[in-house]
């Protein structure tokens, strides 16, 4: 924590912010400038090591703070131990608000004087729990959106305070459609803030029907089966970048896919083959070919499909 000297208060509620991954970072920008809230700390996760040279790396909202220079910043290893709750707590924040955090937020900051607020990248109860961006490109949804609830002691089960829907086109990755939702995120909850401050934004209990709960995503969650439709495979590609990433496994190693589309079947075809389509390989599947349009072969640089096809004995 920063050894400056706390400015005096000047009437701003008290906030403290917890994130971590990207998505979050578009919303502690907005709050930096918020003329209502002044950010007395912001929590992320410790830093760590990654890569092949083990280089400690900060989260996105960790550079991020540092880079807007607004608060302290705490990074508890568990936010639920008894010091990081104390060391937040002796910041005397009125409202916390989380978003991609990934930590169990404990009840001494659900029970702030304004609450605690979660920015949530589906449409509640639709995607609850830890990977509602991929849940969303999977089930080819026509939409997404981005919620803002009160949290309380349940997995992204309180009641909702404002959402915001958009429109998708059917070719969004992962990444690209959290950079949207993100961007999205931060204007609702600049926008609701004000009324949420004064009391006069209501929070709705959340509909019994329709809850589906995603859980966090596995290495083996990655590998393409032909049993399943090209357009389910398609939409697998563009879910799972950058993690766990799409692959096949080929006599010849691991075929990582990176983008795809959908093309007809032929007659002849066998789910699990690799057939020609055009002058690309293509993977036949229960219904359809899934084009490889650009792959990464096992101890090799990415690649135009049709490049790998013409090399592959």
């Amino acid at each position: 924590m920063s050894g400056r000297p706390e400015p005096p208060d000047d009437g701003r509620v008290r906030a403290v912010f917890l994130g971590s991954g990207a998505f979050a970072v578009p919303a502690l920008g907005r709050l930096a400038e918020h003329p209502l809230v002044r950010l007395v700390a912001v929590v992320t996760a410790p830093p760590r090591q990654a890569g092949r040279g083990g280089q400690w790396r900060l989260t996105p909202v960790d550079e991020a703070a540092r880079a807007l220079h607004v608060a302290p910043i705490l990074t508890p290893p568990r936010l639920r131990h008894p010091d990081a709750i104390e060391a937040i707590l002796a910041l005397r924040p009125d409202l916390a608000i989380l978003a991609d955090y990934g930590q169990i937020v404990p009840p001494p900051l659900l029970d702030l004087r304004l609450g605690a607020l979660n920015l949530h990248p589906s449409a509640l109860p639709r995607f609850r729990g830890a990977s509602p961006i991929p849940a969303t490109i999977l089930a080819g949804d026509a939409t997404a959106a981005v919620t803002l609830m009160r949290m309380d002691a349940g997995l992204d089960t309180g009641p909702v305070v404002a959402r915001a829907d958009v429109a998708l086109a059917g070719d969004e990755t992962a990444p690209e459609l959290e950079a949207r939702l993100a961007e999205l995120g931060a204007s609702l909850l600049d926008a609701s803030l004000p009324a949420w401050i004064d009391g006069t934004l209501p929070a709705t209990p959340q509909a019994e029907a329709g809850v589906i709960l995603t859980r966090p995503l596995r290495r083996e969650d990655g590998r393409l089966d032909p049993a399943r439709t090209a357009t389910e495979l398609e939409r697998h590609v563009r879910a799972y970048v950058p993690w766990p990433g799409s692959h096949l496994e080929l006599p010849e190693g691991r075929l990582v896919v990176s983008r795809a589309r959908v093309a007809p079947a032929a007659p002849a075809d066998v789910p699990g083959a690799i057939v020609v389509e055009g002058r690309e390989p293509a993977l036949a599947t229960a219904a359809g070919r899934l084009v490889l349009e650009r792959v990464t072969p096992e101890g090799r640089k990415p690649m135009r499909g049709e490049d790998w096809l013409r090399g592959r004995r």
